[in-house]
C-alpha cells in the first residue's frame, strides 16, 4: 500500500511539473490568473479536481 502511494505522489510531481518546464511564461500568468480569483472560485475548482480524481480513481480500480 505504502509503495503505491509513493509511486502515485511520484506521478503527480511529474504531472506537476510539466507546465513549468514546458511553457514558463504560461504557468506565470497561470498562477497571476489563480492569485486574482476568490476564494470561493479556488474551492470550487478544486473541489472539482478531487472529485475527478476519486471517479477516475474508482473506475480504474
Amino acid at each position: 500500500m505504502w509503495n503505491d502511494l509513493f509511486v502515485a505522489l511520484a506521478l503527480v510531481l511529474v504531472i506537476e511539473g510539466i507546465l513549468p518546464f514546458l511553457k514558463p511564461a504560461a504557468m506565470r500568468e497561470l498562477q497571476r490568473k489563480m492569485a486574482e480569483m476568490d476564494d470561493k472560485s479556488l474551492r470550487i475548482a478544486g473541489l472539482s479536481s478531487m472529485l475527478a480524481g476519486l471517479a477516475l480513481l474508482y473506475l480504474l480500480r
